[in-house]
C-alpha cells in the first residue's frame, strides 16, 4: 500500500509543479505581449515622425527625387 500512495503523491506533486510553471509562462507571455505592443507603437510614432521630417525635403526643387 505504501508504493501506490507514494506514486499518487509524486504524481500530484508533478502536476502541481507543472501548474506553477504554466502560470509563470502565462504571466511572462502577457508581459512580453505588452512590451511588443509598446515597441510597435513606438516604431509607428517614429515612422510618422520620419515621414513628417522627410516630406519637406522631398518637395524641395533640388532634391534628387523631388523633381
Amino acid at each position: 500500500m505504501f508504493w501506490p500512495m507514494t506514486a499518487v503523491a509524486l504524481a500530484f506533486c508533478g502536476i502541481a509543479v507543472l501548474g506553477v510553471l504554466a502560470a509563470r509562462v502565462f504571466t511572462e507571455v502577457r508581459r512580453l505581449s505588452r512590451q511588443v505592443a509598446e515597441a510597435s507603437r513606438r516604431i509607428e510614432r517614429a515612422t510618422e515622425d520620419l515621414e513628417r521630417a522627410a516630406t519637406p525635403l522631398a518637395a524641395r526643387p533640388g532634391a534628387p527625387d523631388g523633381g
